[in-house]
């Protein structure tokens, strides 16, 4: 079966599972039954059937009474949910305003129907509060707003939001590839669109998040960086695509 039948084969429950079973291999090196039980905070006994599905879908190794490990096809296709996840709760605690647990809930629950094209709108606006030199002081003007916080009648109507004419930073930011290794940035945009945009988003290289590079292939190759406690290789155009502030 190829990545791509798996991943059509995936439903919502297999697809948390094969999250939890990302991150833990991720931040402990191995996962097993009880502590994808555990951080699921379900029976040991409703784990076993998943992982057997997983595993016959080609997503995960899995060997009763073993560690259970992502195969690279298992590994694209956790990264991508993970991905989806770290953007909606992003948008809904830090843009939205919405407490922690509830930002949480709800991107776990839009995380496996969120389209290719409502990721990428949602990374642009994240985007834009990254390199937008007016943005913060929207944003704080939105999450002051009386009349958001305390209702209709406490609105003065009289606040006024002043704009600075100074353009974006995006044409100054330097990529991924004039970086030299050992050097650490923070993600402002993922520049360009089609393909190549998806399959870094889908890897999570998402807006505000740091990343290290490090070693270079010479003229031209490949780049590996490491992010989030994973390492990925990227090839020089893709790391060309990916704008950082230092």
């Amino acid at each position: 079966m190829t990545a791509t039948a798996a991943s059509e084969n995936l439903t919502n429950a297999l697809e948390d599972y094969l999250e939890t079973v990302f991150e833990l291999v991720r931040d402990r090196k191995v996962a097993r039954v009880k502590d994808i039980a555990k951080a699921r905070g379900v029976r040991a006994g409703s784990v076993t059937p998943a992982m057997h599905r997983l595993a016959e879908l080609g997503l995960i190794e899995y060997v009763e009474r073993e560690y259970i490990d992502l195969t690279p096809a298992g590994e694209k296709a956790a990264r991508r949910v993970y991905a989806r996840h770290q953007v909606l709760s992003r948008f809904f605690q830090h843009v939205l305003g919405t407490p922690e647990e509830t930002a949480q809930e709800d991107a776990c629950a839009m995380e496996h129907s969120l389209s290719d094209e409502g990721m990428d709108h949602l990374v642009r606006f994240l985007e834009f509060m990254q390199v937008c030199p007016d943005a913060q002081a929207f944003l704080a003007a939105f999450h002051d707003c009386t009349r958001l916080t305390k209702g209709p009648d406490a609105c003065s109507g009289t606040c006024q939001r002043r704009s600075r004419r100074r353009g974006m930073r995006a044409a100054k930011l330097p990529s991924i590839a004039d970086l030299r290794p050992g050097q650490r940035a923070r993600i402002a945009i993922v520049d360009g669109g089609g393909a190549i945009r998806q399959r870094l988003l889908d890897m999570g290289l998402l807006p505000d998040v740091q990343v290290e590079i490090q070693r270079m292939a010479p003229a031209g190759g490949p780049v590996w960086i490491k992010f989030e406690g994973t390492q990925l290789t990227l090839r020089r155009n893709e790391a060309r695509a990916v704008l950082v502030e230092t």
